[in-house]
């Protein structure tokens, strides 16, 4: 074969792995449309090239009307004159549309193969969509939606039992809003729990089993329109982006808000409170329901970028925060109740209960710093439980993917099995608990002492079982290693040849 031509049939292939995207928006082509292609080979989507269009006050021409032309399709070969120095009648009547304007294909002068580098990305993989566990629109009961995220998240029966009967209720409220005509509000969610107590990931676990989008915003990066930082609106943009710009999918999709209670309304601020107070103000509407202008395909609204409107309506938001020192208004308000008179109680007397935010009442939100109107849109208000050592070993094995089941994996991948005492699984919590960031510190602790074992296994072949013992974690002794059975030799092949036996 020729060699120019495999040089094509490569240069084929290749351009078959790439799509273009466009030059203002930044959208690719599998989400815009079809490119515009303007000189200097610049790719334009056509919502920005009519956008373009309104913003010089309109030419009369669509970009509907550039896609149809032919001098459009043929915009890289160049203007042709007869002999007396005239266009041609098939150039005049394909150049009046836009008069003053040619199109040149300056590509073909530079030598390049027409698309800048820059304005083309691989094209994205369509992964293959899982069965949901559940269908949203015939819900399960509660309990059904419970016995799943007990396969994932050990403990937390409170929340879980709240978080099932939530959910259950709002997607009900979704597919039968048009037959009733009781109109049922929404419950927004407000969780309250220590750090690493599996917040985000129940949520991430309950998105997954619905098999609906889920948008995860951080509240410390918002602030009030028109200052830097992230718009309220950005929330939802995010949401749009999880569900792949289809707003009605979009729409009954789940967001949620972690770290609410950094946006509690400071008391001491002689300031304008712009990442406090505003927020909340500024979330009031959106948590309620209403219709949000947000951009496709970016974070911020520009004039280039189309908008689409968005009803949060039928959105669910659940709020997460640790409320560090929560407990300590929980403390004032019942050290309140009862410090007067002979049968007052001793005021440190709730000073060692391990799981005080189950107290937690919507006065003591309020008093932390979270006005009322934003509490009263958040309805569902629940606290999760500390992790103690028991829980932890639970997490480290019982979960479908739990910690330890992860690095058998990896082990497995070499042929070599990973055992852990109960012992060692014991010492493991316990050290993970004196860390204080609840179940994060358990692969902190594994990562630690698994180290050796990750990078001496795969050098011998004839290692077949490692065995993780409290002696090892405790740096007194090591792991237990159990080699490979290997089958044994017949006795006359193991006898030594005479020479040697002389």
């Amino acid at each position: 074969m020729d060699k120019g031509n495999v040089t094509n049939v490569d240069k084929e292939d290749n351009d078959k792995e790439y799509e273009e995207i466009c030059y203002i928006c930044r959208r690719p082509e599998s989400r815009a449309g079809r490119m515009l292609h303007i000189p200097q080979n610049i790719c334009i989507c056509v919502d920005c090239m009519q956008r373009t269009f309104d913003t010089m006050g309109g030419s009369g021409m669509m970009p509907q009307d550039l896609m149809m032309d032919p001098s459009f399709s043929n915009m890289g070969q160049m203007t042709t004159e007869t002999e007396d120095g005239e266009e041609t009648e098939e150039e005049k009547s394909s150049s009046g549309k836009m008069p003053g304007i040619r199109f040149l294909n300056l590509g073909d002068f530079n030598g390049m193969d027409g698309i800048p580098r820059n304005q083309r990305v691989k094209k994205s993989k369509k992964k293959k969509k899982e069965k949901p566990v559940f269908d949203i629109h015939n819900i399960p009961a509660p309990h059904k939606i419970k016995e799943q995220l007990d396969q994932y998240v050990v403990g937390q029966e409170h929340a879980k039992k709240v978080m099932s009967v939530a959910v259950y209720n709002h997607y009900k409220r979704i597919s039968h809003e048009k037959e009733s005509q009781v109109e049922i509000e929404k419950s927004n969610m407000l969780m309250i729990g220590p750090t690493g107590c599996g917040k985000t990931y129940l949520v991430k676990t309950l998105a997954r089993l619905l098999d609906v989008p889920l948008a995860i915003t951080d509240a410390t990066s918002l602030t009030e329109a028109g200052y830097i930082g992230d718009d309220i609106e950005s929330v939802v943009s995010k949401l749009l982006a999880a569900a792949d710009n289809d707003v009605e999918r979009a729409e009954h999709g789940i967001i949620f808000v972690d770290e609410i209670d950094k946006i509690a309304k400071k008391k001491n601020a002689n300031q304008r409170d712009v990442s406090g107070e505003s927020v909340q103000q500024g979330m009031l509407k959106l948590l309620e329901g209403s219709e949000v202008e947000v951009p496709v395909g970016a974070n911020s609204k520009n004039a280039m970028v189309p908008l689409v409107t968005v009803n949060t309506k039928d959105i669910l938001f659940i709020c997460g925060g640790a409320f560090p020192d929560m407990e300590q208004v929980i403390k004032e308000r019942l050290n309140k109740a009862a410090s007067v008179g002979f049968l007052a109680d001793l005021k440190d007397k709730y000073d060692n209960e391990p799981n005080l935010l189950r107290r937690v009442t919507v006065e003591d939100v309020r008093n932390f710093g979270m006005i009322p109107e934003f509490i009263g849109r958040l309805p569902v208000l629940f606290a999760l439980d500390a992790l103690d050592e028991d829980m932890m070993v639970r997490i480290l094995k019982e979960p479908k993917n739990a910690i330890i089941k992860q690095y058998q994996e990896l082990l497995l991948m070499d042929e070599v099995k990973l055992t852990f005492t109960d012992e060692a699984l014991h010492e493991i919590a316990k050290k993970a608990s004196e860390k204080k960031v609840g179940a994060r510190a358990l692969r902190a602790v594994i990562e630690e002492f698994m180290l050796d074992i990750m990078y001496e296994t795969p050098k011998d072949d004839n290692i077949g079982e490692v065995v993780i013992t409290k002696e090892y974690l405790d740096k007194t002794g090591g792991p237990l290693i159990h080699m490979r059975d290997f089958i044994k030799l017949p006795e006359k092949e193991k006898e030594l040849p005479e020479h040697v036996a002389e």
